[in-house]
């Protein structure tokens, strides 16, 4: 069971190559993209439900992408997600605006790993959080 849910058909995850498996494991129409130049034209090829960044690998360029993904009508459906080590309310404000529409953060996963009860209660959330974000854009 993964942290993204089913009803997510293809996801984009933009990351460095070490990365919880928590989050993506049971996928496999998971497409990740370790280079920074690669995330635009994956988006292209690969048509994604998800993008999931994390956010200590994309640095100061995910502030970049977000307005670039929010400014063109093209990604308006594609749901963002953010994996980050831990909450920050003024970062994750800023990113909110910029169009993330959840975060995962480092002690999530590790409450996941450890009971499957967790499990299924943060995937009742994305579900419902998905479903929210699918009737607003419908």
């Amino acid at each position: 069971m993964s942290m993204i849910r089913s009803r997510t058909k293809k996801v984009l995850l933009v990351a460095p190559k070490a990365f919880p498996d928590a989050l993506i494991a049971g996928y496999n129409t998971v497409r990740q993209v370790s280079v920074q130049t690669a995330i635009f034209p994956s988006i292209h090829e690969v048509k994604p439900d998800v993008i999931l960044f994390d956010y200590e690998y994309m640095g100061p360029e995910l502030e970049k992408v977000l307005r670039r993904l929010q400014s063109n009508s093209f990604y308006r459906n594609i749901k963002i997600c953010c994996y980050k080590n831990k909450e920050h309310t003024r970062i994750d404000g800023l990113l909110k605006v910029l169009g993330v529409n959840h975060f995962f953060y480092q002690e999530d996963v590790e409450k996941v790993s450890k009971s499957k009860a967790a499990l299924n209660a943060v995937n009742s959330v994305l579900d419902a959080t998905i479903v929210n974000w699918v009737a607003g854009v419908a």
